[in-house]
C-alpha cells in the first residue's frame, strides 16, 4: 500500500474517535439538565449539582488517566487498549445514564443519574486523554501531526452538530422517558461506532513511546501550578467552559419556555453550532496572522456578543398572561403578553375569564375541559399563543397558532 494511502486511513481512523469525543462532550450538556428537571422532578438546584460535579472531576480524573497510560504497556501501543476498553464503557454506562428506572424516589432517580453520569466521567476520561495523546506519539512530522488534528477536528464539528441536532429530535418524536432511552441507546451506539473505529482505524499507525515523565504527579501538578501564565489559561478555560456548558444547557428550555415550541430545541442547536462548520477555517486563518492570542481574544468577544442577541429572542417573561377583556363574533383579539406577564402552555384550553361559561368538553376529547388550565402551567390564565398573538372562540377559548 502506497504511504500515503496508508497515511490518509490512519487520519481517518484516528478522527473517528471525535465521533465519540463529540458526541458525549455535546448530549448530556444539551439534555442532561432538561431530563433531571422536566422528566424527574429534580430541583433545579439539585439537577445543576450532579451535572457538575462529574465535570468538575475531570481537573483530578485527567491526570491520573494520562499517568497510567503513559505506564501502560502493550503490543499495541501505550494508549490504543485504553481507547476500546473505555470507549466501550463508556457507551454502556451512557445508556444506563437516560435509562433510569422509575424507582418510587426522587432522591434514588437522581442518585441513578449521578452514579451514571460519574462512571461516565471515569469512563471518558481514560478513553479522551490517550487518544488525545496519540499523535505525538504517531508521528514526530509537523506537518502530519497538523493533519492529524485538522481530520479530528472536522470530525468533531460534524459529530457535535449531528448528535445535538438529531438527540432532541428523537426524544421529541417518541416523547417521555422513553424518549429519553432511545436517545441514549442511539448516541451510546455512535459511541460504540467511534470507538471501534478510532481503535481498528489505528492499527497500522507507527507506535510510539511516551516520554518518560520525571517525579510523582504531585511534584508535575506543583511544577505546572508555578506558571503564572498556565494558571491565567486555566481559569478562564473553566470560566468559558461554565458559560458555554449553561448556554448549551439553555437551549432546550429557551425552546420549550420562551419560543413555546419543544422541536425548535433542534433547530436552535443547529443555529448555534452549524456556523462552526464555516468560520473554524476563518478563525485558523486569522489566528495564524495576528497570532493565537488576538484570535482568542477577537473569538470570545464575538462568543459574547452572540450570547447577548440571545436576550432578544422573548420580550416576555414566564408568569401569566392577560386574558381578553371581551369576546364578540368567532374571534377575539387578545392583548399581546405583557413584559412582566407570558405564561408557556402546551395546551390550547386555559382557564377562561370570570363569568365565561364555556363548552363542557375539550373538542375531540370527550372529557369534561377541566381544569381548564394549560399542561405545564395549571394555575395560569394565558389565553395566548405560541406566538401571543390572538385568540380564536370557535365554542370556546381555543388559542391560535397563527398570528393575526
Amino acid at each position: 500500500m502506497p504511504i500515503e494511502q496508508q497515511a490518509r486511513r490512519v487520519r481517518i481512523g484516528y478522527a473517528l474517535g471525535s465521533v465519540a469525543t463529540g458526541s458525549f462532550a455535546t448530549v448530556p450538556g444539551l439534555l442532561l439538565l432538561p431530563y433531571l428537571t422536566d422528566t424527574l422532578g429534580i430541583a433545579a438546584g439539585a439537577a445543576g449539582a450532579i451535572v457538575l460535579l462529574p465535570k468538575a472531576l475531570d481537573v483530578l480524573l485527567n491526570p491520573v488517566a494520562g499517568r497510567i497510560s503513559d505506564h501502560h504497556q502493550s503490543p499495541l501501543g501505550p494508549r490504543r487498549p485504553f481507547l476500546l476498553r473505555a470507549g466501550l464503557a463508556l457507551a454502556i454506562c451512557f445508556a444506563l445514564l437516560f435509562a433510569a428506572p422509575d424507582l418510587g424516589s426522587k432522591a434514588l432517580n437522581a442518585t441513578w443519574v449521578l452514579l451514571a453520569f460519574l462512571a461516565c466521567a471515569t469512563a471518558y476520561a481514560f478513553f479522551q486523554v490517550p487518544y488525545v495523546a496519540m499523535p505525538a506519539e504517531i508521528t514526530d512530522d509537523y506537518t502530519e501531526r497538523t493533519r492529524l488534528m485538522s481530520w479530528r477536528v472536522a470530525f468533531l464539528t460534524v459529530a457535535i452538530l449531528v448528535s445535538g441536532g438529531a438527540s432532541p429530535a428523537i426524544r421529541d418524536a417518541i416523547g417521555g422517558r422513553d424518549g429519553y432511552r432511545v436517545m441514549g441507546l442511539t448516541v451510546a451506539l455512535l459511541l460504540a461506532i467511534g470507538t471501534v473505529g478510532a481503535y481498528l482505524g489505528t492499527r497500522r499507525a507507527p507506535i510510539g513511546r511516551p516520554q518518560e515523565a520525571t517525579g510523582t504527579l504531585r511534584d508535575q501538578l506543583r511544577v505546572v501550578a508555578r506558571v503564572r501564565d498556565f494558571r491565567w489559561l486555566l481559569i478562564t478555560l473553566m470560566l468559558q467552559a461554565l458559560a458555554i456548558g449553561s448556554m448549551l444547557a439553555g437551549i432546550d428550555y429557551l425552546a420549550r419556555y420562551v419560543l413555546r415550541d419543544p422541536g425548535a430545541a433542534s433547530i436552535g442547536f443547529v443555529c448555534v453550532v452549524g456556523p462552526a462548520l464555516l468560520v473554524s477555517p476563518l478563525w485558523l486563518a486569522f489566528g495564524n496572522r495576528f497570532g493565537k492570542r488576538t484570535g482568542f481574544l477577537t473569538a470570545s468577544i464575538v462568543l459574547g456578543l452572540g450570547a447577548l442577541a440571545l436576550t432578544t429572542a422573548s420580550k416576555c417573561r414566564i408568569g401569566a398572561c392577560t386574558p381578553p377583556s371581551v369576546w364578540s363574533g368567532s374571534a377575539s383579539p387578545v392583548p399581546r403578553c405583557s413584559r412582566s406577564r407570558c405564561c408557556p402552555t402546551s395546551r390550547p384550553w386555559t382557564r377562561p375569564a370570570a363569568g365565561f361559561a364555556g363548552p363542557a368538553s375539550s373538542p375531540g376529547s370527550g372529557r369534561p375541559a377541566k381544569p381548564w388550565a394549560s399542561r405545564s402551567a395549571p394555575a395560569c390564565t394565558p389565553w395566548c399563543s405560541r406566538s401571543a398573538a390572538t385568540c380564536r372562540r370557535p365554542t370556546g377559548p381555543q388559542c391560535s397558532r397563527d398570528r393575526r
